[in-house]
């Protein structure tokens, strides 16, 4: 048992008893496993990985076609996918064109034009406070999926197209050619309809299933530690996909050609779960839901009527809602673990309104930890600016008239902040710009409990494990020490205040426990 989120242990340091980091499973919120009595799963990018930039760039020349095919410059075909530009958690302009990555706040980090970056002057001819108001959900759209790093290029490469294109001209919240003005909202609007074409009627997953082999990864213990989930607890799957889609899918993740050898049967995809549920809309799921309908398995079709009966064996029902799920499986609120990729659909809705625990699978956890460990001199050199900052006000306070120099510094900091973004990819990491979170990032530590690279690091924990989280300091309990000195003087002064309003002498007190002595696992929320 212990925390999982510092960093590196040196020698007899209990942290060197902790699991390789690419096998770890990161905690925001204690969990004790053995209090799971359910686990659930989304599918795609859960337990079906895609296999990246294969499927990005399949993807991206598909939604090319779309776009061509109803009335865009065919030139644009000539844009190929790059996956070093893209991250998740961006934010798309409609009204200025601009790919924008901001920290929890709303404050810019970064801002692109196209696939030119905007510096100083230009940002505040757009940003006049480097500042955007995130709740206008009609300016700004986070993009916060796996299956948005398409569409954030796609974004970039249009961008890039028309302000380059001599037919057209620029303006700032589009482009005029003739009698003809093309916004950058009725851009987004063309890109989000070109999305749902691709997506959802179909073309993609009809090549995606054309050849699983080059798309899809196949990861032989994923069956392996759903067998061993479902002796502990009980299973289920909630996909936005249709049956025949999440089929297909999953009888080729969970087909074993060694069974076949050893002569014994096949034992079905179904079966690994106690309940299946396609077609869930979410993050409709979680709230009203729809019809709960029972699927004719040979047949794909939906019988009518809405399903009222008790939970059936290897059947697959579709619609439906979260409180359906918790119904037939005789399970609620924190007995549930689920697990997705989905920032908004997946993780926020099933806490804010099921109370469920949350898994966030994220995949480039892989390549953000790599940099992490091999760049370390740049996070350290950052780290010495900022010290080397306090030293020079240290002996200042309000009477000095001295101002020190610090314009080279903060060069420095800006320069040792780019290097450290270009590890990563042109837009950075998907965590952090320097040393500040990006939105992305506190979306992930305010509703995630848990988060790793994929969910088969269960295999390396037992499910009697109790996850710690690591104690979460505030500003100043990170910058004061502990010492007898420092907390006799702070008793020393406090004491007068405390006794003026009737507070007894500071003590130290403890979290709060449960009867089990875990410790609270509220997340404090409204």
């Amino acid at each position: 048992m212990g925390s999982e989120g510092e960093r590196g242990p040196g020698p007899g340091d209990p942290r060197a008893l902790r699991r390789d980091c690419l096998h770890r499973i990161f905690v925001n919120r204690s969990l004790a496993l053995e209090k799971i009595k359910c686990f659930g799963f989304d599918m795609d990018y859960t337990l079906a990985m895609y296999k990246s930039p294969d499927y990005e760039e399949l993807a991206f020349a598909l939604l090319l076609q779309h776009l061509v095919s109803i009335g865009y410059p065919p030139e644009i075909l000539a844009y190929k996918y790059d996956p070093t530009f893209p991250t998740r958690g961006l934010v798309f302009d409609a009204l200025y064109g601009n790919l924008l990555k901001v920290d929890s706040h709303g404050n810019l980090l970064v801002c692109a034009h196209g696939f030119r970056f905007l510096r100083g002057a230009e940002i505040l001819h757009y940003y006049p406070n480097k500042f955007i108001q995130r709740d206008d959900m009609k300016r700004f759209h986070i993009l916060n999926t796996l299956f948005n790093l398409t569409e954030a290029h796609l974004y970039a490469c249009l961008v890039d197209f028309f302000t380059n294109c001599p037919r057209y001209i620029n303006c700032d919240t589009g482009y005029k050619h003739g009698n003809l003005f093309m916004s950058f909202r009725s851009m987004f609007q063309d890109v989000r309809e070109a999305m749902d074409h691709v997506h959802l009627l179909g073309c993609l997953k009809e090549k995606t299933l054309e050849n699983l082999e080059k798309y899809v990864v196949k990861d032989p213990r994923v069956p392996l530690l759903l067998s061993r989930m479902k002796e502990v607890g009980k299973v289920f799957l909630a996909t936005n996909s249709d049956y025949s889609y999440t089929d297909a899918i999953m009888s080729y993740l969970f087909d074993s050609t060694d069974g076949d050898k050893a002569g014994t049967a096949q034992r079905p995809w179904r079966s690994y779960f106690d309940l299946i549920v396609v077609d869930t809309r979410k993050p409709l799921f979680f709230a009203e839901g729809t019809v709960l309908r029972q699927v004719n398995t040979a047949t794909g079709k939906l019988r009518i009527g809405t399903y009222t009966g008790p939970l059936q064996h290897c059947a697959v029902y579709s619609g439906g809602s979260s409180d359906v799920v918790c119904d037939l499986l005789g399970v609620k609120g924190k007995e549930i673990l689920y697990m997705g990729d989905h920032i908004f659909g997946d993780i926020l809705k099933s806490k804010k309104r099921q109370g469920w625990r949350t898994f966030l699978v994220v995949p480039e956890l892989a390549r953000e930890l790599q940099v992490w460990t091999e760049k370390s001199e740049l996070f350290e050199e950052l780290r010495s600016l900022d010290l080397f900052l306090a030293e020079l006000y240290q002996h200042l306070d309000s009477g000095s008239s001295e101002r020190p120099d610090i314009s080279s510094i903060k060069r420095r900091i800006q320069k040792v902040t780019h290097e450290m973004d270009m590890c990563y990819g042109k837009m950075g990491s998907l965590f952090r710009c320097g040393s500040r979170q990006t939105l992305f990032a506190s979306q992930l530590m305010r509703y995630a409990d848990l988060y790793a690279a994929s969910f088969v690091n269960f295999l390396y924990y037992p499910f009697s494990y109790l996850f710690r989280a690591p104690p979460v300091l505030m500003a100043h309990e990170s910058t004061v020490e502990h010492s007898r000195g420092d907390a006799g003087e702070a008793g020393a002064a406090l004491a007068p205040w405390l006794a003026w309003h009737g507070h007894p002498s500071p003590q130290v007190r403890a979290a709060p426990q449960d009867s089990s002595g875990e410790e609270e696992d509220d997340d404090g929320e409204a």
